[in-house]
This record gives C-alpha cells, structure tokens and sequence, in this order.
C-alpha cells in the first residue's frame, strides 16, 4: 500500500537565484489559500478562493495532511482575497487582506479565527520590511498590555495555491466592532446632533491606496498632513460629517497652540488624554519613523471625546528603516514627532510642550516601566524571547524562501539593545511629574449600576431602562467639570460647571423619557450607548484621566444576581470598596432623582448619615424644608427663611429620606440616611 505525502512547495527568484522552501508541518498554524483554477491574486478586485486552517492546539503540532480532517480545522470554508498594503506593495513577499464567506452566498460571515473574537475581515501581514520579523507583533502586544486596543495576532505558515509562501501574522483589520474599535458606526443619515458626533475613524496618511485626503493640516515643519475617512467610507461621508469631524481635529489644534489646558474648553474637553498619552509612548518606545504621518489612527464615539489610535503599521521601528531607500530614521535619541521629518500634525509637538500634557505623559512613562509593568525592560525581553523561540523553527524556512537578512539572534539582540537606550533616553527626556502626581480628586463613588433590565410588555426594550448612580461621598460640593467614563463603550462627560452638593447623587439613565415613565422622575443625565449585559469596565476619571472610582462589575457568582431580573446592583454604602463584589446587593427600591445640580449652589448637609442633628448651609435663603419617606409621603415641613437651620432627626427611624429644601429659585431635594 503506498503512502501518500501531501507538501506544498515554494520557490522565489531572488538576486539571479532562485529560494525553494517545502512545508509538511510546523509548530505553528498553517494557513492553505487555493483560488479558483490557482488564478494570482490581485490588488484590486478581490478575488474568491478557500481558506483552511489547519490548528491542532497550544504546544501541538500541526501537519498539512491534516487539510482533511475537520477535527484539526479551525477554519474551512470561502474567501474573497486580495494583496494589500501602500509601500508593502513593492517586495515580492505580499501581504493579503480576506474576508470570511457564508458556504452557500457571497455574504460575509463572523467567524472566529484561532481564537480571536468573530469578524470578517481579516489581514496577513507578511513583515516584508521587517528582518527580524517581530517588530509589529511585539507593538501590538504592547498596546494591549497597557490598556489600549490593538489588532490581536497570531503567528502562522501560509501555503498559496499549492506553493509555500513563509511566515505570516493573521491579524484584525482596523474597523468598527464591539470587540475591536469599540465605537457606534454613524450612518449616512446620522446628520444631525447629536448622531452627526459619531462614530468615526479617521487617520492621517498618504493616498496612495486610491482613498481621498478630505483635509489638510500642517506639521511643525511646514509639511502637509493629509486626512482620510475610514469610517465612514470615503464614497459614503456626508458633507456635514466631514465637516464635524474636521472642525473636531482643528479644535485640537487651536487649543494645543494656545495652550489651552482648561478642562472647560481646552484640549482636555476634546481629546481622551489616556489614549494620546498611551499612543505616543508606544510609537516613541519603538521612535516609529511612520508616526503621526502616516496610518495613524484616530477615532471617536458619539457624544464622546477624540482618541488617539489604534496604533498600526509599525516595522520601520526599534532601529529599522527603509535602508535600501536611503532612510535611517529610527533612533533612540529623537521624538519622532520633532525631528524635522514625518512629524505628523503640529498638535503632537504643542501637547508635547504643554506643561500640563506633559508632566503626565512623563508619569504615565515612568508608571509602565516599573517592574511588573508592561514597559518595563525585563518584561520585553521576556516577551521578545518567547516570541522568537515559537517562530525560530518557521524563520529557518521563512530566510531559505525569501533569502536571509542575517543572524537572526544579533538583529534581537539589536532591539533589546534599541530598547535599553531608548528607554535610559526617554527617561532622561520626558522630565519631571511631580506636578500632577497624587492629584486630589472628587470623592465620587459608583453606588448603583442597572446594566440588564427586564424586558416587559409596558417596557419592551429593557435596555433604555439602564441607569447609573454616582454619589458625591464627601462634605463638600465638588465641581464636576470634565469628569467623564473613560475607554470604550458607555460614553458620558459631566457638563461645564455641573456642581454636585456633598452627600448627594446624581442618576445618569440610558433614556430618560422611558426612565421617568418607569421610575416617575427625571434623571440628572443620559449616557450614550448600553452597559453590557455581561459585564463592563466603568472607569470615572477627571479631565486629564487621574483615575476617581472604578467597578469592573460582572454577571457571575460572586457578584449579586442583578441580571435582567428587575434587579439592580446596590453598594450597601458608599464608603465600602465598591470594585469587591461582596460589598454590592441586588435592590429594587425606588429610585430618587436629586436635582440638585446648579452652578450657583453652595450648599452643605451634614453629618449624612445623622444620629441626632442634622445641620443645613445654604449660599441662598431657603424658604422651607420638606422631609419625605421613599414612598414620597411627605413627613415635616418646616418654614425657614434663613440660610442655616438645623434639623433634629433624632425621632425618626432608621432608614433613607429625602429631603426637599425651596429657595426663590429652585427647588433642592436630595437623600438622608437617619442612622
């Protein structure tokens, strides 16, 4: 009986030789293309063909006579392939970008590939730039590591009609998803605010991919610094949105020249600080010689602020350049977005030199390159070791196709050695943080969170039912300017001159119309977007991103069961840990708008919670107070006709009233807690 042997064969004439290389298994993925009747692929249009994976599991190996059983394939099915990329067009390695097929239609189908969440698009990125082949799946890891969004990545050997065509990363596309950049995606006739504020993704770079630049902008050398549409596409934006958008982006830049710090109306009100600050560290850890120019990615939600990201195409970095073109760019002793080339739009250099921007970029720094941080120079090389020793084994045939750049430990030993004067470098650099180090913030705490509503028949969409409640846990009224949610996913920033009394609670609801038809009051505020069923990170920050209160709450034992039961989750006091699940209970109680947001407040309840005597200042004469149950039955009124009064609580039961205080102007009401 003869045994059959199935190996795909590669060969490339490179420099009047020609490289053959022949696949029969690897440590790796092994990803097999076939297009139909073995047509090339193109640029443009995209063409159809199947793709297998052939993935056996971590540590396992993966064989290519496995193309045939379906217990060893994490994928087998239809795809529409096309050669991509700008620059990345010219060596003979090509990089692809596909999209997954419904079996039976051209129709797109989410589908999760070795492991990362469902989509469609898809990239293989061929490194052809990079000789060491590490350079982007090590930044990309990074920026995950240090909370922000990057394109997931696997490593894999790719066979292409029949012929072996080396190592490859299968990687996300850049686009619109809830588990990639976490956006809304606006539609053509989302024209009109507050639909018309998002979601967009937009990034500055060259045209030479067909794309239309839709503005300008200028570098601090003069250079031009073209924009274009990701989302929405080119063909599909809208004068309106374009011209938002646009204004979105020369608002950064009137503020950074200005050096408008404010959190009212400077940059901090336009730009998510974190996510810029996080973007240029990691493009200046590896000094990207791409930066800021060219496919830099921006993107922001509706009703939210601009963020920086996510970052993208980063092999001419940790020393790397365009060398056969004459450029040597990459250094560890400039910033990329000063050093008289490829510096990107003017605001990167003002936010830079503003005081303030700066003081907590350079905390940010030195925070991740502590040890056990992401940064920290152990950690990377820890990180580049295991990386080059899960694909030493495809480099020896990845150099025998494509010829050799060198020894392959020297060129990591060269950016282990980039990344330790780099970071001495950066470090000396950045200058001090003392400034805006152990920045008091507003004693705000998450006290109640309603993330999964039950649907009813009055109510049929639970969701517009959602509502979070944030206290102010201190004596004091705080000004709540430039607060807002951090990251992806709710959006919400406190307005200008939003005051919060000391002890008081402010009620932020999905929909407010439905809210008030289910709860019978209004909500101080609605949020943008919907809080996950399934669990969520809720991060509060100021306006330059110092962190005030953060809950990570989940559906899972051992958090309450709040999940779509008509339950909501409860902090059993506001001076407990509210990140500990056992500090949290399931509640149904009414709920209780306070109203008592103005700028001109200045007024103060205390102790809460009270024993005995409960003492009210006002920066205005109160008319009368009102005590009443959670039930709304009013229990005292009280004439008063000063600006002080004390109230004495002590023959009352325990338990939470509300208390409603008329001035001329407004009327206060807000919560006590009779101990």
């Amino acid at each position: 009986m003869k045994q059959v042997i199935l190996l795909a064969c590669g060969c490339v004439f490179l420099v009047g030789k020609l490289h053959c290389q022949t696949l029969t298994d690897s440590n790796l993925p092994i990803i097999i293309i076939s297009t139909g009747g073995g047509v090339p692929i193109p640029d443009d249009p995209r063409v159809e063909a199947t793709m297998q994976i052939i993935y056996r599991g971590p540590g396992e190996r993966n064989y290519v006579t496995d193309r045939d059983n379906p217990a060893y394939l994490d994928y087998n099915g239809k795809i529409e392939i096309e050669t991509r990329g700008s620059s990345t067009q010219v060596p003979d390695k090509k990089q692809y970008g596909f999209s997954t097929l419904k079996a039976a239609s051209d129709s797109n189908d989410n589908v999760r590939l070795l492991g990362m969440p469902r989509e469609h698009d898809w990239i293989l990125n061929a490194m052809a730039f990079d000789p060491a082949r590490i350079r982007e799946y090590f930044s990309y890891n990074m920026s995950r590591r240090i909370g922000q969004y990057a394109s997931r990545t696997a490593y894999c050997e790719v066979i292409i009609n029949n012929s072996y065509r080396g190592l490859y990363v299968l990687q996300e596309k850049i686009k619109v998803d809830d588990n990639r950049v976490d956006i809304i995606r606006i539609d053509k006739t989302d024209n009109l605010f507050p639909d018309i504020t998002g979601g967009y993704i937009t990034k500055a770079d060259k045209n030479t991919g067909g794309d239309p630049v839709s503005w300008w902008m200028s570098s601090p050398s003069g250079a031009s610094v073209g924009y274009i549409h990701h989302i929405p596409e080119p063909e599909d934006v809208t004068s309106l949105q374009n011209e938002y958008i646009r204004k979105q982006f020369q608002a950064l830049e009137a503020a950074a020249l200005t050096n408008n710090s404010t959190v009212a109306n400077g940059f901090p009100s336009i730009i998510d600080i974190p996510s810029f600050i996080d973007y240029m560290l990691i493009n200046e850890l590896g000094s990207n010689s791409d930066a800021y120019m060219y496919s830099s990615f921006f993107h922001k939600d509706r009703n939210g602020k601009l963020r920086a990201g996510p970052i993208w195409d980063l092999d001419l970095t940790y020393g790397n350049d365009l060398f056969f073109w004459g450029l040597d760019r990459s250094k560890t002793n400039v910033w990329q977005f000063s050093n008289g080339d490829n510096e990107g739009s003017r605001f990167w250099l003002d936010l830079f030199n503003n005081t303030k921007f700066r003081c907590y970029l350079s905390k940010r720094w030195f925070e991740l390159i502590q040890p056990g941080q992401p940064l920290n120079l152990s950690g990377m090389g820890n990180f580049i070791d295991q990386t080059v020793n899960s694909i030493s084994e495809a480099l020896t045939r990845e150099y025998a196709l494509w010829g050799s750049p060198g020894n392959h430990s020297q060129l990591v030993s060269e950016i282990k050695g980039f990344l330790n004067a780099r970071t001495d470098w950066m470090s000396t650099n950045l200058g001090s943080y003392s400034q805006c180090n152990n920045v008091p913030v507003p004693p705000l705490v998450i006290t109640k969170i309603m993330y999964h509503p039950e649907n009813s028949t009055e109510f049929p969409d639970g969701d517009d039912l959602e509502f979070i409640e944030i206290t102010n846990n201190g004596d004091q009224a705080v000004d709540l300017t430039g607060v807002y949610f951090s990251g992806t996913g709710i959006v919400f920033q406190f307005p200008a001159n939003t005051i919060l009394g000391g002890h008081f609670s402010v009620v932020l609801a999905s929909n407010p119309s439905v809210f008030k038809a289910k709860y019978g009051c209004d909500p101080n505020f609605n949020f943008t977007r919907h809080l996950s069923n399934e669990g969520e990170d809720l991060v509060l920050v100021d306006g330059f991103g110092n962190l005030i209160d953060n809950v990570f709450y989940q559906d899972t034992i051992p958090w309450p069961e709040a999940d779509g039961n008509g339950k909501y989750l409860k902090l059993t006091s506001p001076d407990l840990d509210n990140s500990l699940a056992e500090n949290w209970s399931q509640s149904d109680e009414v709920i209780v708008s306070d109203h008592n947001l103005t700028a001109e407040m200045n007024l103060r309840i205390y102790p809460n919670p009270v024993k005995d005597i409960l003492s009210i200042q006002a920066g205005m004469e109160m008319q009368s107070i009102r005590l009443f149950d959670l039930q709304g039955r009013m229990i005292v009124f009280l004439p008063v006709n000063s600006d002080r009064f004390e109230l004495d609580m002590s023959r009352f039961v325990q338990g939470t009233y509300i208390i409603k205080i008329l001035t001329e102007e407004k009327v206060y009401a807000g919560k006590v807690v009779k101990e």
